[in-house]
């Protein structure tokens, strides 16, 4: 069984870096400490070809990316559509990810919906277009509207997750009314499971009006006592899926570093590359021009 933790995207991880660290030499950097990130910047904007190839050049062979969605392949985008269909939409984004997964390091695409994305027949069509149009790419799926995993839906959403492929993205978050959905420590892929820890702060989840809410929405700080507890649930999870992958992004205050070493402590894992740079070198990386 693996675990392989790490945090969601890697620029904004002040622990990680001295300061003046040039914002390219920052991947090569956190990819020393954690096999495995988030590429969130796909999220607003389908990335070149060359930006993948070069972090996938830039990090040791043992490394991963989970890759999120673009906006408009999940309903999240507002305004003009800059693709004349949903399939030249999705075909731009899979050629954008060619490099990573000809490196052999996609771990998924996450899908993560909206909250208004709520359990229906005409979003359970959307479903299966998304995944049809993603063919074997491996993806996972993250729901934020509670009706998917209510009492009289719960065993029918993971069922369909099981025989549609999905990899679930089991979610800590907090509980906030429909806009957010319960921990369910269900993994529907025998290869991998994806946890994504949003931390507890449910003033800051629901906060829209104030105009700092983005600041603020992912504010928290795990305890000792509730890592502890996500080790037993992981191991719960050991029993369903080869691998699993833990991704913090509790980072409104620069916690989620903080809180994925001390997973990696309590879980007793250490990561190694063989493709890492000796640590005297780091200085050199923080160096710019």
């Amino acid at each position: 069984m693996m675990i392989h933790i790490g945090l969601t995207g890697w620029g904004d991880h002040d622990d990680l870096y001295q300061e003046g660290t040039p914002s390219r030499n920052k991947l090569r950097i956190y990819s020393r400490h954690f096999p495995l990130v988030e590429v969130d910047s796909s999220f607003y904007a389908i990335q070149s070809p060359g930006n993948y190839q070069k972090w996938a050049e830039m990090t040791p062979d043992d490394f991963s990316f989970v890759i999120k969605a673009y906006q408009g392949m999940t309903g999240h985008l507002r305004g003009k559509q800059a693709f004349a269909s949903r399939g030249e939409m999705f075909q731009t984004f899979l050629e954008s990810i060619q490099p990573v997964i000809r490196a052999g390091k996609l771990k998924a695409v996450l899908f993560q919906f909206p909250p208004w994305f709520e359990c229906s027949r005409k979003n359970v069509d959307l479903l299966r277009d998304a995944k049809d149009q993603m063919g074997a790419i491996p993806v996972a799926l993250e729901f934020r509207h509670t009706s998917w995993f209510s009492p009289a839906m719960m065993d029918r959403t993971l069922k369909f997750m099981e025989e549609e492929g999905w990899i679930h993205s089991i979610c800590d978050e907090p509980q906030a009314g429909n806009g957010s959905v319960p921990t369910v420590l269900h993994s529907t892929h025998p290869d991998y499971c994806l946890v994504r820890f949003h931390g507890r702060n449910v003033g800051g989840w629901l906060d829209k009006g104030n105009p700092h809410w983005r600041d603020v929405r992912y504010l928290y700080r795990y305890s000792e006592e509730e890592l502890l507890q996500w080790s037993e649930n992981i191991r719960h999870l050991q029993q369903s899926s080869k691998e699993i992958g833990l991704l913090f992004n509790n980072n409104s205050g620069g916690d989620a570093c903080a809180n994925a070493k001390q997973m990696m402590q309590i879980l007793g894992i250490r990561y190694e590359s063989g493709d890492r740079e000796p640590e005297q070198l780091d200085l050199f990386d923080q160096l710019g021009n």
